[in-house]
């Protein structure tokens, strides 16, 4: 009988895979760091053929290590981050290194497209912020700057969709990932040859292959992936989907109520809803994986990355020497944290190391130290701009809906009962953090039962494979303090954006 499902989660800085039993039960995971190609400012690019090695890797280890039959394996599913630029040929192997999302080589088509009104008059379709990362730029720029890249592909992809090539050897895209790209109609989730004159690629059409939903099924390993991953050939695999999706899900998020917020290298802040919400002021709306149904979103890298910097340059030695003992760095910050006070530490953070969301001119800094501050007052900082980073985007979707209920959390602040704390306090909103480690793969592999046919819907995978592993309520006699540090954040943004 087939009683396991297995997600990919392709990210911006791992691959992950897991197996997962069709109660949610993790059964192992296994990862590898995805290696970034940065030769000059902002050239930003992977090389498609480890991705591929290092999911087939991570898939073999998590076999391995969960000991079972790969014949009880009911499906697989693989979800990834949007956007960049993977093109390929007709045996889904890559004609260059992908493009990442972050890549700048484009900006000159999204300054044009904004100047000539190219934005304006796409934006009732696409219903998203234009950036040089993103395929439809990338797609011109490709064509007008490496011809011969264009004429050797026959598709582009996304790059969750390239790993699912790989395992059918079929060439599809999916709905959810689309979505997010500025190629498809947001509203009614087709193609629209009206936007592809408007980016002026209706020339590029051929390179956009048919498009799939999530729990779609895609194809079914082929023999050669089968012997690169151990997987059996045949097992079914679906559409997938989109991180944001993925995270979603795992949170689970299946009607309106609840809000998600994911903090780890991106700062994700989402919530659903029937209609889709077509709004300037909005950076994102897209297709759901539920069908009918849409996600809004506000999102920037302003997350938990900026933490993962400072542990990697100024906690390098106590990292390692922590590793030696089996324990995590990140705990060690949460003690040290914990340790101070939020009325004790009167230093702010601007956590814009990788991107901002307040401006482009503004940079990250800490503003207010003193000589009688220690590490726990800069690390308290840390945490708390990046909450305020993330109330930031909360206030803009509150634009545009009621306060939630209640917040699910995830991402690696998550596993910090600290940081959650800190959440909680800021918002004033509870927050629930639900029972996964990974929950790119878990999304995914909800998304390969109901392709399966383990599951009838996706309300049925989430009551079967999610749960809440802990609540967090907000204690009221922090609102005053968190209100008058996040003010005193966002006159600091405003002081310095007057500074140019």
């Amino acid at each position: 009988m087939s009683e396991y499902l297995l997600g990919i989660d392709n990210g911006s800085t791992m691959t992950k895979a897991a197996l997962y039993a069709l109660d949610g039960r993790e059964l192992a995971v296994a990862a590898r760091k995805v290696a970034t190609i940065e030769p000059e400012p902002g050239v930003a690019e992977r090389d498609a053929n480890r991705l591929w090695d290092d999911a087939a890797d991570a898939v073999a280890e998590v076999l391995g290590a969960a000991a079972i039959e790969p014949g009880d394996i009911a499906g697989v599913a693989c979800s990834g981050h949007g956007n960049g630029l993977c093109l390929i040929d007709r045996n889904a192997n890559p004609v260059r290194n992908n493009i990442y999302a972050t890549d700048a080589r484009a900006q000159s088509y999204i300054d044009r497209w904004f100047s000539d009104g190219t934005r304006e008059r796409t934006f009732p379709k696409t219903a998203q912020r234009l950036w040089a990362g993103q395929p439809n730029a990338l797609l011109a720029w490709a064509r007008d700057h490496e011809p011969e890249s264009i004429e050797r592909a026959v598709a582009f992809q996304c790059v969750k969709d390239f790993i699912r090539s790989k395992l059918t050897g079929e060439i599809h895209v999916e709905r959810t990932d689309m979505s997010g790209c500025s190629l498809i109609n947001v509203v009614t989730g087709e193609y629209d040859d009206e936007l592809l004159e408007l980016f002026g690629i209706a020339d590029l059409k051929h390179l956009l292959p048919p498009m799939l939903n999530t729990h779609d099924l895609a194809g079914k390993v082929t023999g050669e992936a089968a012997a690169r991953t151990g997987l059996k050939a045949g097992t079914p695999v679906a559409g997938g989907m989109f991180d944001i999706d993925a995270c979603a899900l795992s949170s689970g998020i299946v009607d309106q109520r609840p809000m998600s917020v994911v903090a780890g290298t991106w700062g994700n802040n989402l919530y659903i809803a029937r209609d889709p919400l077509v709004d300037p002021d909005l950076f994102m709306t897209t297709c759901y994986s539920m069908p009918g149904w849409y996600l809004m979103l506000e999102g920037s890298p302003t997350s938990a990355g900026n933490l993962e910097w400072f542990a990697t340059e100024f906690l390098a030695a106590e990292r390692d020497a922590l590793e030696r003992q089996g324990k995590s760095v990140f705990a060690f910050c949460s003690e040290l944290v914990d340790s101070v006070t939020p009325e004790e530490t009167t230093i702010t953070f601007l956590p814009f190391l990788h991107g901002a969301n307040a401006g482009d001119g503004v940079k990250s800094c800490l503003v207010g130290m003193q000589g009688h501050h220690r590490r726990a007052h800069v690390l308290r900082a840390i945490f708390e701009g990046i909450v305020f980073g993330h109330r930031t985007h909360l206030e803009r979707l509150l634009n545009f809906r009621p306060p939630p209920e209640v917040i699910r959390l995830t991402g690696g602040a998550a596993r910090s009962e600290t940081w959650v704390q800190i959440f909680a306090d800021c918002f004033q909103i509870p927050i629930e953090v639900p029972r996964v480690t990974e929950p790119g793969t878990l999304g995914a592999a909800m998304a390969a039962g109901i392709a399966a046919g383990c599951f009838a819907s996706y309300e049925e995978a989430v009551t079967a494979m999610t749960a809440i592993a802990r609540r967090q309520e907000p204690d009221p006699a922090k609102r005053d303090i968190y209100q008058q540090k996040y003010e005193r954040y966002h006159e600091i943004i405003a002081a310095l954006s007057r500074l140019g």
